[in-house]
């Protein structure tokens, strides 16, 4: 019987990496947020309750949902694709566009915001074409959805496109030769195996979305009870020192996004677990 050959790793030292690792997280993730709940816990329950479910808390909470959930289902389309068309295609001036992506990531958000603002004004490029048809661009919950779909779309495509990238043309090949046709080798074949991609490009543009501030502040308007997005009413609420109210908000919207994580990464093993078995 032969010896058992030694595992080797590229980074020894397996208890040293994971206690950097535990403590790394727990100094710029856990601690943190477990200080969030701390001091909401100081509050006491009527004075939560009425901090989180106030009529112009709960009308923030809606306005950046519904906006973050429309700007990555947005995104989710056109974002999907651009990663088509990058990883799909040749033609001139392609790394230039591919380089346009990441320019959200790049640009501070302040800046962006500006820039959008600039452009759907009343007397914008943009804004006076719309201001014809009685659209308002700018100052309007249709400007917060603009600038939360731009600071998104870098998710989808980067996190589709290296899949698209990847998948063998054989697959195709083998369901053309099947007697599938392009919409069904697509249905069947390709877009299954974009599903978790596209959850989690979903995903993470909509949790940028949501505590997204620099960019929507100045094309929001910051009207409450109408274009007034909760974290914006988070730094309102610590300008006034009201220090457990701000986190009492900004408790719920993180609970929000770990639920949203968790059911994100639930339906991703099913549509793998579903596709292993196919």
């Amino acid at each position: 019987m032969s010896p058992k050959l030694k595992k080797t790793r590229v980074l020894p030292g397996f208890q040293l990496s994971l206690g950097y690792t535990i403590f790394y997280l727990s100094l710029l993730v856990l601690i943190p947020l477990s200080m969030l709940f701390f001091k909401t816990a100081t509050m006491g329950f009527p004075d939560f309750w009425e901090a989180v479910s106030s009529p112009r808390t709960l009308a923030a909470y809606r306005v950046s949902f519904s906006a973050a959930f429309i700007a990555a289902g947005i995104n989710v389309v056109f974002g999907f694709l651009v990663a088509w068309v990058l990883a799909r295609y040749s033609f001139p001036g392609k790394k230039i566009i591919d380089a346009f992506v990441d320019f959200p990531f790049a640009l501070p958000t302040a800046v962006a915001g500006i820039a959008l603002t600039t452009i759907y004004a009343p007397n914008g490029w943009v804004g006076q074409y719309l201001e014809k048809f009685g659209i308002q661009g700018a100052y309007s919950f249709l400007g917060i959805v603009i600038a939360l779909t731009f600071i998104g779309l870098p998710f989808i495509v980067r996190t589709v496109q290296p899949v698209l990238e990847d998948l063998d043309p054989e697959i195709e090949e083998a369901a053309a030769c099947l007697g599938a046709n392009q919409l069904q080798s697509f249905m069947k074949v390709i877009f299954p195996i974009l599903l978790p991609p596209l959850l989690t490009g979903f995903t993470l543009a909509f949790a940028r979305a949501i505590g997204e501030y620099g960019s929507v502040i100045f094309i929001a308007g910051n009207m409450p009870m109408k274009t007034e997005i909760a974290p914006l009413l988070i730094m309102t609420k610590l300008e006034q020192y009201d220090i457990a109210g701000a986190t009492a908000i900004a408790s719920v919207m993180l609970i929000f996004s770990f639920a949203l994580l968790a059911g994100t990464n639930f339906l991703q093993w099913l549509s793998s677990k579903r596709i292993g078995m196919e």
